[in-house]
């Protein structure tokens, strides 16, 4: 384990917003872990567990010790006729793990390409795009209480996923550190082409019948044109939830917005486009202080150079209070805000 004391994080969140942390531990293993927590100094000081700081709104400094989660490795733990396991460390660049399944001929993440942040942040929100989310391939993880240093592990219904949510958003909040994940990657491999933007390639290609590596392609593409990268505008991603209704509600808002935007959940209910809402009240491509929403995403506020934490949340909160006044729909803030 490595101690740094009276680090800035702005370099270490990819919004780029200012703030001091007293203290930063890079962990490296379990044992780096329960090492902290055992410490006479560190082990009863509140913690802040830190991955690629892609999923961050900092408005302060943190007088909490901050863990840099840096356990490392990747490997094909179990092979059967209906799946490959793949087994990775908390602390591996999420895309980069996709771009390796693919390597080895294991398909099924392609559609998480190019999402930012680390292995070990993905359980907590549940990630997901373009059709397929954490959930759809999930085996188990491995964590490690905050409190005690018991390992404990948990499979999908104990980690009690949903719409960008689960257990580490709830009950384990603050509590546990994940160290590990499990993947259960399906055989047969089936495409997963429902999203619009994803037809529209396979229309438009010669390709009828894409493979994984095309589907990835693609998903790299999209992104790539919707999204900024944080290196030269500074950003969290997706910095609101798409909104579920119901078949009232979802009523109510066509009759006064007939081109709204709207998914069909499992449920019986309906997955909104938030970025639809935001462009709808005037918001694309405005800017407030330093921070803007970018012009080819609503759904994403960018930092322009200079911006904190406070006046990323106050544009955030006008957009919440201009949807909610039009739409009666209040957007939730994704990323974590301290």
């Amino acid at each position: 384990m490595h101690i740094e004391t009276d680090i800035d994080l702005q370099p270490l969140n990819t919004f780029g917003l200012p703030a001091r942390a007293a203290t930063l531990i890079h962990i490296s293993s379990e044992d780096d872990l329960r090492e902290v927590l055992a410490h006479p100094v560190y082990g009863s000081k509140a913690k802040l567990v830190l991955g690629g700081g892609s999923n961050l709104v900092l408005t302060q400094d943190i007088n909490a010790v901050v863990l840099k989660i840096e356990i490392m490795g990747r490997r094909l733990l179990g092979e059967s006729a209906d799946a490959w396991i793949i087994e990775t460390g908390a602390g591996e660049t999420w895309h980069d793990l996709v771009v390796w399944t693919l390597a080895q001929g294991w398909p099924g993440l392609e559609n998480l390409a190019l999402i930012p942040g680390t292995v070990g942040a993905a359980p907590v929100q549940n990630i997901g795009a373009y059709g397929v989310e954490l959930r759809d391939r999930f085996d188990a993880l491995d964590a490690v209480e905050l409190a005690t240093g018991r390992s404990f592990s948990l499979d999908a219904a104990g980690c009690r996923f949903s719409y960008r949510h689960s257990i580490f958003k709830a009950e384990l909040a603050g509590k546990a550190v994940i160290t590990r994940l499990r993947l259960r990657l399906p055989k047969p491999w089936r495409p997963v082409l429902e999203y619009p933007d994803l037809k529209r390639r396979r229309l438009e290609g010669a390709d009828a019948e894409p493979n994984a590596r095309q589907i990835f392609d693609w998903v790299c593409e999209v992104r790539r044109t919707k999204l900024p990268d944080p290196m030269v505008w500074g950003n969290a991603g997706s910095f609101f939830k798409n909104p579920i209704v119901n078949q009232n509600q979802l009523d109510a808002i066509r009759c006064q917005a007939p081109g709204l935007v709207s998914f069909a959940t499992p449920d019986d209910r309906f997955k909104l486009s938030a970025g639809w809402l935001i462009e709808a009240c005037g918001w694309k491509g405005q800017i407030r202080d330093h921070v803007g929403v970018y012009d080819q995403q609503s759904l994403v506020l960018i930092n322009r150079g200079g911006a904190t934490g406070r006046q990323v949340l106050a544009l955030a909160e006008a957009i919440q209070h201009s949807v909610f006044q039009r739409f009666k729909v209040h957007l939730e803030i994704e990323p974590q805000v301290i």
